[in-house]
This record gives structure tokens, sequence and C-alpha cells, in this order.
């Protein structure tokens, strides 16, 4: 999944308008606000699935060491 999101991250970056550089970010239109939202929702579920990764890579590192 991780990958995924790398992916749409990527191509929101490469493809989307950055509407930060907007004055006022109170006045988007609505095709603007979703483009806001997208982007909001692809980096939350990105920032989540490197949480995800990070817990189970921290988990299989201490099986290892409990083996040892």
């Amino acid at each position: 999944m991780l990958a995924w999101y790398q992916f749409l991250s990527a191509a929101n970056k490469m493809l989307l308008p950055k509407i930060y550089r907007k004055p006022n970010l109170e006045k988007l239109s609505g095709f603007e606000k979703a483009i806001v939202g997208w982007k909001m929702w692809v980096t939350y579920r990105r920032l989540d699935a490197e949480k995800v990764r990070q817990v189970a890579d921290a988990d299989t590192r201490a099986k290892a060491t409990q083996r040892k």
C-alpha cells in the first residue's frame, strides 16, 4: 500500500496545481477545494501507511533480537 500512496503523492506533485500559493484560501472554487481535499487524503493515507510499515519493521527487528 505504501508504494501506491507514494505514487499518488508524486503524481499529485507533478500534475495538480499548487493551491497553497493562492493569497486567500477561503475563496477557493469548488474544484480547488476538491483538489485540496484529495491531496490531504492522499497525504494522510501515505503517512498512515508509513507508520504501519515502521511498526511492522520494528516488530520484525524485535522478534529477530529475541530469537538470538
